[in-house]
Formats: structure tokens, sequence, C-alpha cells
């Protein structure tokens, strides 16, 4: 006698608003990455390479929270039921 688990159905609603959220906040988080690091390499003068390392850290910090969003967006809205 086999126990199978029931199939698993994708809820494309929840899929479709994470998405759109991750979409629009990501726009957000990004731009102000690169705003961030542009202005701060500026204010004190540090020349383009170090521009560069600004944005290099500023964008790593951006996707830590989109994959943080993501996460605690899955929860609130499940992929799966």
């Amino acid at each position: 006698m086999s126990t199978q688990a029931p199939a698993r159905r994708i809820v494309w609603i929840n899929v479709i608003t994470v998405v759109s959220a991750t979409i629009l906040i990501g726009a957000e988080v990004f731009g102000a990455a690169f705003a961030g690091s542009w202005a701060i390499a500026n204010l004190f003068g540090l020349g383009s390479t170090f521009a560069r390392v600004l944005d290099a850290v500023f964008l790593a910090c951006g996707a830590f929270i989109m994959v943080q969003f993501v996460n605690f967006a899955r929860k609130i809205e499940p992929f799966s039921r």
C-alpha cells in the first residue's frame, strides 16, 4: 500500500502579487543604491573607482533586502497549497 502526498497546486494570484511587488520595490531599492553611491562618492570626492566599489556594496545590500522581502512575502502569500 503506497501513501502518496496530495498534489500541490500553484496559487498563481499569490505568485503574480509577489512578483509584481518585487519588481516595484526592487526598482526603488536598486535606484536608491545607485543614487546613494553616486551621492556619497561625489560628496567626498572619492573618484570613479571608489564609486564603483560603493555601487557594488550598496547593490549587494539591495540584493539582500530583496531576498528577505521575497522570503517574507512567500510566508504571507504562499505559492502553493
